[in-house]
């Protein structure tokens, strides 16, 4: 086993995995914020079926952005396998591939619906997945990980003369 070469045996933690974990707390939290002040709004505007149409395009616009940060962390389960980047990635594109899929299958079957209100959902949707953006950002300004964050350094031992 060379210094560069993971230990398969090694449990460490990557150290993306406590960025991405916040990021998805934080971004339930204003999801839930989001579907509250969209659900007020919508029922103002256009009753229950609005209130409905309101909650519905929240939760499209907080669910699938989280299916990447999901994603990246179910992948980054196996860090330390020796396929570990085969697996990461094929994990990141299956996801990625799969919520391309839901969302369209979902938006299909949404307006289908007959009592959704189209300029409701739409805005909240959209109010929705820029909130998601927002989070992330802040999420990922405020966590201190430094340039070379996954590399361990050789040391006196490991060097050869």
């Amino acid at each position: 086993m060379t210094a560069n070469t993971p230990d398969p045996t090694a449990r460490r933690r990557i150290s993306s995995t406590p960025v991405l974990r916040a990021a998805l707390t934080w971004g339930l939290l204003v999801g839930v914020v989001v579907a509250a002040v969209l659900a007020l709004v919508g029922g103002l505007v256009a009753g229950a079926d609005g209130a409905w149409s309101g909650v519905l395009g929240a939760l499209v616009g907080i669910v699938f952005p989280a299916f990447t940060a999901l994603s990246i962390l179910i992948g980054n389960h196996w860090y330390g396998h020796p396929q570990w980047l085969q697996i990461f990635f094929a994990v990141v594109l299956g996801g990625w591939l799969l919520k391309f899929v839901l969302v369209i299958v979902a938006l299909l079957l949404l307006f289908q619906v007959e009592w959704l209100e189209r300029g409701i959902f739409a805005l909240a949707v959209i109010v929705a997945a820029v909130a998601s953006l927002v989070v992330d950002l802040i999420v990922l300004s405020r966590m201190r990980l430094s340039g070379a964050s996954d590399v361990e350094l050789p040391t006196s031992d490991t060097i050869q003369d």
